[in-house]
């Protein structure tokens, strides 16, 4: 099947052909016939990397009268980037379409430019759904003549806390619309939604449901956790053509790995929420430009990243939850492509393994890092390759040659390759010949066991200041790299409120959240009392102490000194220091 092949406008067709797309893929195959047809509500099950924009883009595109200035599609994703990268992909669909006008909000820019693009007649909207609750509330946005939501990459959104701004936003568009949730995975949050929101959808699944990419080779490596960084630097140099994702678990985690990494003259930058915007708009573009060759991400900051041609895919850390691992691995092998997800581990996750290959039903590898001597064996097999391949301009340096060849005279072939060798690898030499080789660590300590034990925190945040359950799940997810699931039971008040998080993760929760903002102040978190109760801050209790001796003074005074008073007057007055 063609594009051409399709009832799709002709000036959508014109776009499309501009772009150079030609054949639509699975996903686009099945759902755009459907949902140009029929005004019905689908649910859409594939990877990332499968087409899914275009998938409900291009009939959202087809659909809606331009004629009619006001907000007719509405398109509710997780994050910024992804936000930000929908946006454009419409409007490069839509070049030729007069009169659409598609506006994109989210959180971290002004909003006041983004409700004049509202209020301009876009008949799209593109929106992150923190931004669009908050832009809701101020009047800024109106949504009850809408006629087609899509929420994409809905597990995501659930993931990081957003239902109950989900539930709000549908509860504000009209019953008779269509509903078109995209997803990698249906967990049963997802179903959930389905349930509430949808009616009779069709579902549209590419591959199996909840099952990975089959063009991912996934393998892992079992070695002691003092050596994870000495891994990754491992497989790094033994694909010196990488280009590549390393996924951490906390934003410490994934600044501290990349700084080494830069150290050790890696072309590598972080991206974590810690950045500034400028700062991971600037990692992005470098690395959809290919000038940058390994991103170091937390889960949260890479989401919505659709860059092609990804070709490994590194857990430094592997994820908790098994949806997240199908996200990070759908970096690469894109557009039908093949690409390698490796797992670090040792030996208290590898039961993760385990999990990761019964819920989505793939097969890892268990590989063997490459000795130092492999290391270097490929490296220079590379760099002779390199030289092979090199083009030379003869014309511009050939009055360069003969002088260089004069100065190489007493050196016969062998010897001048043996000191290009030796200039360019003598450092990675050097490094492999003192290393240690890396072994899997044979003291196995069982299967870990799932704990329920949960450390209860104080937040001086409550339903004053606009907080709800979804809220404080969010806040603590985005700024800790968290997975929700990890956080058990939230408890909100008018001026504060209480969460509690798995105990191992309690020194992440205070490091995280400290000195960090929400609507622009500081906030406190503390761990509560034994008791769970609000803790009492030590200053206070002094202060009361001191309120409690003054009033004894006082008391006694009364009894024993009728004429104290007159006596400080005598003196001048006895001020207490």
């Amino acid at each position: 099947m063609l594009f051409s092949e399709l009832q799709l406008d002709p000036n959508i067709l014109k776009g499309i052909e501009a772009l150079g797309f030609t054949t639509p893929t699975p996903v686009q195959q099945e759902s755009i016939p459907l949902l140009i047809k029929e005004n019905r509500d689908l649910i859409g099950l594939a990877q990332t990397g499968t087409g899914k924009t275009a998938a409900f883009g291009l009939p959202m595109i087809h659909k809606v009268d331009v004629n009619k200035k006001i907000v007719q599609g509405l398109v509710i994703a997780p994050t910024r980037e992804l936000c930000v990268q929908i946006s454009n992909d419409f409007k490069d669909y839509s070049t030729f379409v007069k009169g659409l006008s598609i506006a994109t909000i989210y959180g971290g820019a002004s909003m006041d430019k983004q409700s004049r693009e509202i209020r301009s007649g876009a008949q799209i909207v593109v929106a992150t759904p923190g931004r669009l609750m908050d832009m809701m509330k101020r009047k800024m946005i109106k949504i009850n003549h809408v006629s087609y939501v899509v929420l994409d990459e809905a597990d995501e959104m659930l993931n990081m806390g957003f239902k109950e701004d989900i539930d709000g936003i549908l509860s504000h568009t009209p019953n008779e619309k269509s509903t078109w949730l995209f997803s990698a995975t249906m967990p049963r949050d997802v179903e959930k939604i389905s349930r509430s929101y949808m009616k009779d959808p069709i579902e549209i699944t590419v591959g199996n449901k909840n099952v990975g990419a089959k063009n991912i080779h996934h393998v892992y490596y079992n070695v002691p956790e003092r050596d994870r960084y000495k891994a990754v630097k491992r497989i790094l140099d033994f694909n010196p053509d990488i280009y590549g994702l390393i996924f951490c678990r906390t934003r410490r985690t994934t600044q501290d790995v990349a700084d080494k990494l830069l150290k050790e003259g890696y072309n590598a930058a972080p991206l974590h929420g810690d950045l500034s915007q400028m700062q991971r708009d600037k990692a992005m573009d470098k690395f959809r430009d290919k000038t940058l060759q390994i991103l170091v991400a937390t889960d949260v900051a890479a989401r919505g990243i659709d860059v092609n041609d990804i070709s490994h895919v590194i857990n430094y850390h592997l994820p908790d939850e098994v949806e997240s691992y199908t996200h990070r691995s759908g970096r690469t092998a894109r557009a039908g492509k093949e690409g390698v997800s490796i797992a670090i581990v040792s030996n208290k996750d590898q039961n993760k393994i385990f999990q990761i290959e019964k819920k989505i039903k793939i097969k890892f590898d268990e590989g063997k890092l490459p000795s130092g001597k492999e290391i270097c064996e490929q490296q220079l097999v590379g760099y002779v390759e390199k030289i092979k391949s090199i083009k030379i301009n003869g014309d511009e340096i050939a009055d360069l040659i003969p002088p260089i060849i004069d100065s190489f005279e007493e050196y016969s072939k062998e010897e001048l390759i043996k000191r290009m060798i030796g200039n360019e690898f003598n450092q990675l030499l050097k490094y492999y010949e003192n290393s240690r080789e890396i072994v899997k660590d044979k003291r196995s300590k069982g299967p870990r066991l799932k704990s329920n034990d949960h450390q209860r925190f104080f937040i001086n945040l409550g339903l004053n200041k606009g907080l709800n359950k979804g809220g404080l799940l969010r806040l603590i997810c985005s700024n800790t790299n968290i997975d929700s699931k990890s956080i058990g039971a939230l408890d909100l008040f008018n001026e504060f409120s209480f969460f509690e998080v798995e105990k191992k993760l309690s020194n992440e929760i205070i490091d995280d959240l400290k000195n960090k903002e929400y609507d622009g102040k500081t906030f406190l978190v503390e761990i509560a009392s034994k008791d769970g109760s609000k803790p009492r801050s030590r200053n206070r209790d002094r202060g009361r102490n001191r309120s409690r001796n003054r009033d004894r003074g006082r008391n006694r005074d009364k009894g024993n000194n009728k004429d104290r008073n007159s006596f400080r007057g005598k003196s001048g007055g006895g001020r207490r220091r």
